[in-house]
């Protein structure tokens, strides 16, 4: 039976968006799949309205932010929400849960694209926010802390793998040098690439851009995100709440492609996002679920020109 509905709606996606990717209408059209499933929680939802929701989510981070934690947050105050499980160092990303259970010490991206609980659960281009309601991260975490002279422009990197090929969508060495030469007089430049170590991994294998040592000796006036998880480790629960302490206090944003640009666009303020490939061009998500995130202006960079053209006209 439900082979038959996914060819309808496979079907319906087709006749709304024939000019769309074949092969990204299976994308709209599982995301119309999990829009009708949420027809069933309709009595418990708008009706009776206790707390029964657990939520469990072990895929990749950028679906987590983008459409798990907003959909648990709706539950949150819809007063339906019961319990959340998630990976390592995400209780303070879902603040707001009373019972938070980090249970996974893995991510399995094919698990997010197998889970037809979340209304939206994989790219689209046209979300439901029915039961989604923006995090506000930057208010919860804002603070005294991590404030210095000048205003914070976080470079907010990855270099990993992608699509089982080499990295695509990151800030070159090259790029970092440019931006730092031109903008650290004017903000505090700090620079943020997770190692290993720091974060759940989710099957893209991390590699080194070796940027490390070539920012120390370089440009010790850039802060290295690193650095102020050692500074601060008493201070802080993981390195996930050093970056939701951090990146609260900024306004200004140049990130890569994917989880990265997603966390990013959580904090208001400018978010210049380089991604030269992805399913998001084509459906457009730059202009839809990334400012609904926090109501942050995004400026999609296809290019390292138009990084510094984005640069040059809003910083």
């Amino acid at each position: 039976m439900n082979k038959i509905y996914l060819k309808f709606l496979y079907l319906i996606a087709s006749l709304n968006y024939p000019n769309i990717r074949n092969d990204y209408k299976y994308f709209i059209r599982d995301n119309y799949f999990c829009k009708t499933r949420q027809l069933r929680y309709y009595i418990k939802d708008y009706l009776k309205k206790s707390k029964y929701k657990t939520i469990e989510f072990q895929g990749e981070f950028d679906q987590e932010l983008r459409y798990v934690l907003p959909f648990a947050y709706w539950h949150h105050l819809n007063g339906t929400l019961k319990k959340t499980i998630s990976s390592k160092n995400t209780k303070d990303l879902y603040f707001f849960s009373n019972d938070h259970e980090e249970r996974h010490s893995k991510r399995v991206w094919e698990l997010g694209y197998d889970n037809f609980e979340i209304p939206n659960m994989t790219h689209n281009i046209n979300f439901s926010y029915l039961k989604w309601v923006r995090v506000p991260l930057k208010t919860q975490f804002k603070n005294d802390i991590f404030k210095y002279e000048k205003p914070i422009l976080i470079i907010a990197n990855k270099y990993n793998l992608e699509w089982d090929e080499l990295p695509i969508n990151y800030l070159s060495i090259s790029l970092l040098e440019s931006i730092i030469n031109k903008y650290s007089e004017k903000y505090q430049i700090i620079y943020n690439r997770p190692l290993p170590s720091q974060i759940v991994s989710d099957n893209s294998e991390i590699l080194d851009l070796n940027e490390y040592e070539w920012l120390i000796v370089n440009y010790p006036q850039v802060l290295l995100m690193n650095n102020l998880y050692l500074q601060n480790i008493d201070r802080v629960n993981n390195f996930n709440h050093l970056q939701l302490l951090v990146y609260a206090n900024c306004e200004h944003f140049i990130s890569a492609h994917g989880g990265t640009a997603a966390f990013a666009s959580y904090f208001e303020g400018n978010n210049i996002i380089l991604s030269k490939r992805g399913m998001e061009h084509e459906l457009n998500e730059f202009n839809t679920i990334f400012p609904s995130l926090s109501g942050a202006k995004i400026h999609h960079a296809k290019t390292d020109v138009a990084v510094h053209d984005f640069l040059e006209e809003y910083y």
